[in-house]
C-alpha cells in the first residue's frame, strides 16, 4: 500500500510479512464512519482476520491492516479474497448452538455472547441459538431438522456435549431405520460438532484444544479443524443407555451420585465435598469384569493412514475378572483435564478403535489416596500392585446385588445399590442400571472440531487438590 503521506523513505522501511491464507479466517472493508453512521463511510483500506497460534496451545485472533484509498482497487481485492475463504470446505458457513444455561456457575450464556459470539460474526458464519438443553434433549435433537445449519456446537460442560453428540447420533440411527433400543453397527454422525467449554472439568475440550479457552475452541472452528474421534456405546442386554466418550464405575461414579444429592450446593464446594465424603466411605463393589481385549494395532499405509485392527486368536475370546473394585473406568479418549494433564487414560487415542479399561482393585485408602495423586503428576499413576491396564473393544460389567447386613444399610454412598441401581458416571453425567452393562467402541462414529492431542504441546496444568 501506498504511504499515506506520500513520503517514500517510507516504504524502503517497511518490512515484508507473508500470510498464509489457510490462517484467515475473515477480510473486511475498512471505512472511516462517524458517530452513529452504520453504512458508507470513507473507504481506507482492507482489514484481514488472522488466526495466530500462541504458546501452550492457545489460539487468538488478529488483524492485519492494508491502506489504499482506492475503490476498485480495494474491492478487487476484497472479492479475490473471499473466494478464496470461501474454498475452504470444513469452515462452517451456519452453525446451531446450543447453550446450556445452567451450566457451572451459569456461565454458559455469558461466555458465548461475550467471547464465542463476536468471533462467529466476524467469520460471517449463521447462528441459530438455542438455550434450553434438557438432560433429555437427545429426545428434542431427535425431532430437529438441521435444514439450517450444516454444523452444530455446544456451550457448556462434559455432560452437555455428551448429551448433543448423544441426540446426534441418535437422530442418525434413526434417519437410517435402525433399531434405537439395539444398535451393534451404528453409523456416523451427519454433521461435526464443536465444543465451546463453559463447565467444571471440561475434560473434551481439554483433549480436543489441549487447553480450556473458549477464544481458542471457538477459532478451531472458525477454522474447520476436524478430527474424527471414536465412541462407545453403553447398553443392558435389552436396551441402548446412551452414546458416550467415557465412564466411571466404582469410586467415580459414587462420587458423581452423592454430588447431584447435593446440587442445593454451590459447584465447587459440592464437588469437594463429594469427593472427600466419597472418600472418608471408601467402599468396593463387588463385581464381574468380561472384556474382549485388543490384541495388534497395526497401520495401514495404503488408504488415508487409518488404522486397521489385527487381531490374535478368536475374537470371541473374552477374559473374565472377578472381585471387589474401588473403580472401573472405560475410555475411548485420553480425558485431559486440569487435574490428570497428561490424561485419565493416557494411553488411548481420539481416534485409534480403543478403549482403555482401568481396574482399581481393593486396597487401603492410603494407597489409593496415592494413586489418585499421581494424575496430577507426572508419574505413571498406573505402577501399583492394584492397579491393571487394559486395551479392549468390548466390556461386560456385571455387578453383584449385595445381600445380608450391609445391603440394609443406607447411606448416601449405597442408597443406589440398596434399591438394585449402581450409580454409572458416563461423561460426567449420572445413570443408574441394576443389570449388566455392556461398553462397545466404533471407530471415529463422530468428527468433532479440535486436532489431534498427539500434535499438541504438553500440558503444564497441575492440581493441588489432594
Amino acid at each position: 500500500p501506498s504511504p499515506p503521506t506520500g513520503d517514500s523513505r517510507m516504504v524502503l522501511q517497511a518490512q515484508e510479512e507473508i500470510i498464509e491464507m489457510k490462517d484467515v479466517f475473515s477480510v473486511k472493508l475498512k471505512r472511516r464512519r462517524f458517530v452513529g453512521q452504520k453504512k458508507g463511510g470513507t473507504l481506507l483500506g482492507i482489514t484481514i482476520f488472522k488466526c495466530l497460534n500462541k504458546e501452550e496451545n492457545k489460539l487468538t485472533d488478529c488483524a492485519i491492516h492494508l491502506n489504499n484509498l482506492s475503490e476498485d482497487h480495494c474491492h478487487s481485492w476484497f472479492r479475490h479474497l473471499k473466494e478464496i475463504l470461501n474454498g475452504f470446505q470444513n469452515r462452517p458457513k451456519s452453525l446451531k448452538v446450543f447453550v446450556n444455561p445452567s451450566s457451572h456457575k451459569r456461565e454458559a450464556t455469558h461466555v458465548y455472547y461475550e467471547q464465542v459470539a463476536p468471533l462467529f460474526k466476524l467469520a460471517d458464519i449463521k447462528t441459530d441459538v438455542t438455550g434450553k438443553l434438557l438432560q433429555n434433549h437427545s429426545l428434542i435433537l431427535c425431532e430437529t431438522t438441521f435444514l439450517f445449519c450444516n454444523r452444530v456446537v455446544c456451550v457448556g460442560g462434559d455432560g452437555s456435549v455428551s448429551e448433543v453428540a448423544h441426540g446426534l447420533l441418535l437422530k442418525a440411527q434413526i434417519d437410517a431405520g435402525k433399531d434405537a433400543d439395539y444398535i451393534t453397527t451404528p453409523v456416523r454422525a451427519p454433521v461435526p460438532l464443536g465444543v465451546i467449554p463453559a463447565g467444571t472439568t471440561n475434560i473434551l475440550a481439554h483433549t480436543l484444544y489441549g487447553i480450556k479457552h473458549a477464544v481458542t475452541a471457538t477459532l478451531h472452528i472458525v477454522m474447520g479443524h476436524i478430527q474424527p474421534v471414536d465412541v462407545c456405546t453403553f447398553s443392558t442386554p435389552s436396551k441402548l443407555l446412551r452414546f458416550g466418550f467415557s465412564a466411571m464405575f466404582g469410586f467415580g461414579a459414587r462420587t458423581l451420585a452423592l454430588a447431584e444429592k447435593h446440587r442445593w450446593m454451590p459447584s465447587n464446594q459440592r464437588k469437594d465435598f463429594a469427593f472427600i465424603k466419597t472418600l472418608a466411605d471408601l467402599k468396593p463393589e463387588e463385581c464381574e469384569l468380561s472384556f474382549l481385549p485388543l490384541q495388534i494395532p497395526q497401520e495401514d499405509s495404503h488408504e488415508n493412514d487409518r488404522i486397521t485392527l489385527l487381531y490374535l486368536g478368536s475374537k470371541d475370546q473374552w477374559h473374565k475378572i472377578q472381585g471387589h473394585f474401588l473403580n472401573v473406568s472405560i475410555m475411548a479418549i485420553p480425558c485431559l483435564c486440569s487435574m490428570a494433564p497428561r490424561g485419565l487414560a493416557p494411553n488411548t487415542r481420539l481416534n485409534n478403535g480403543s478403549m482403555a479399561l482401568i481396574v482399581v482393585q481393593n486396597t487401603s485408602r492410603t494407597d489409593f489416596i496415592k494413586h489418585l495423586k499421581r494424575y496430577a503428576s507426572v508419574k505413571n499413576q498406573f505402577n501399583f500392585p492394584f492397579v491393571e491396564t487394559y486395551t479392549v473393544q468390548e466390556v461386560k460389567v456385571q455387578p453383584r446385588l449385595k445381600s445380608g447386613p450391609e445391603a440394609k444399610e443406607n447411606t448416601y454412598l449405597n442408597a443406589a445399590s440398596v434399591e438394585g441401581n449402581y450409580p454409572w458416571n458416563i461423561d460426567g453425567d449420572l445413570m443408574k442400571e441394576a443389570s449388566e452393562v455392556h461398553v462397545r467402541v466404533h471407530p471415529q462414529l463422530i468428527h468433532l472440531y479440535g486436532v489431534n492431542t498427539d500434535d499438541l504441546e504438553s500440558s503444564h496444568a497441575t492440581c493441588n487438590c489432594i
